[in-house]
């Protein structure tokens, strides 16, 4: 016991001694080189390695959406009329791509509305859903050599409510549905307006309920019609006031396998105004011309007719992404 007790008395005693050793050493003092290469090196920055920056993006891509609501309630009403509620939704969604001479330009519209009257029916005000794409290489100034598809159709069925009667279809799903390609050239000549001119088009007219296909120029036994003709759009787009926007496609076409003089015609007009981030008023119009399509009169007499519908609303809009409003 007393041997180990001695042995660590020596111990830390030698561990004491070899500390104060060490600190009361002088610290040795830098070489006069040592000296003259800090100072040299102080004098430069050290560059600071940063990552290069991403390459810039060659997609664009905005999304609006815009929904419209309205409600009436009557109680006691002296001069009539029934509850009803009102709905119209709206979205488009585009998606550009540009690379050196090439540009590849997407939208998707679609358009849905209904009025629900408590006593009455329901009833739909709006359905469309179109789709366009575009694909254009240029050739020489503001000329590109192009493709364009286009699909035009609506979501649900469509009826005419006639007086004293049960509702007639009209519409519906893929009947009728409007697919168009087309090769030619696109023409800029300013940001806004683009005017495509494609020689060679190709129309299928789609009608997949079999009583409605006279009405759209099938025959009874053909669920799908081809044309082949040449087409003209006019697309002008561009912001005409401090908060507005005006957005208008205009399109001819003539069949050379029909009737070449009988031009149809398909206009939309859409009119944006904005009123704060999140509402704003907005005018959609849709004429249609075309002399394959059948329409009844108040006598039942049908015929080909001019088409027009409008819908004027204020509601909620908020965009995403690089739409501009």
């Amino acid at each position: 016991m007393l041997k180990r007790s001695l042995f660590v008395a020596i111990f830390l005693t030698s561990c004491f001694f070899t500390a104060f050793s060490q600190e009361a050493q002088p610290k040795k003092e830098l070489s006069v080189a040592h000296e003259l290469s800090v100072i040299i090196a102080s004098k430069y920055k050290i560059p600071e390695l940063t990552p290069p920056p991403p390459p810039p993006s060659r997609w664009t891509k905005g999304t609006l959406l815009q929904l419209g609501f309205s409600q009436l309630s009557l109680t006691n009403w002296a001069s009539g009329g029934l509850d009803n509620i009102a709905l119209n939704a709206y979205v488009n969604v585009y998606r550009n791509y540009t690379f050196e001479q090439m540009f590849w330009e997407n939208r998707v519209q679609i358009g849905y509305g209904f009025i629900q009257s408590f006593g009455d029916r329901y009833k739909k005000s709006d359905d469309k859903f179109i789709l366009d794409s575009k694909v254009g290489y240029k050739a020489f100034e503001k000329v590109f050599a192009s493709a364009s598809f286009n699909l035009r159709t609506q979501m649900s069925n469509g009826y005419t409510y006639p007086a004293n009667a049960d509702p007639r279809l009209v519409s519906g799903l893929l009947a009728p549905a409007y697919f168009s390609l087309g090769v030619g050239m696109d023409y800029k000549p300013t940001k806004p307006l683009s005017l495509n001119f494609s020689p060679l088009t190709g129309n299928l007219v789609v009608v997949s309920i079999p009583e409605l296909r006279t009405r759209y120029g099938n025959k009874i036994d053909q669920g799908a019609k081809l044309e082949l003709g040449a087409q003209l759009k006019i697309e002008y787009k561009n912001k005409i006031l401090q908060n507005t926007n005006i957005n208008s496609t205009l399109n001819f076409f003539s069949d050379y396998l029909g009737a070449p003089k009988n031009i149809k015609v398909y206009w939309d007009l859409f009119v944006d105004s904005k009123i704060n981030k999140y509402f704003s008023v907005n005018l959609r119009t849709n004429l249609v011309y075309d002399d394959d399509i059948l329409i009844a009169n108040k006598e039942g007499e049908l015929a080909p007719r001019l088409q027009l519908k409008e819908i004027f609303s204020v509601g909620f809009s908020y965009t995403f992404g690089n739409f501009k409003k």
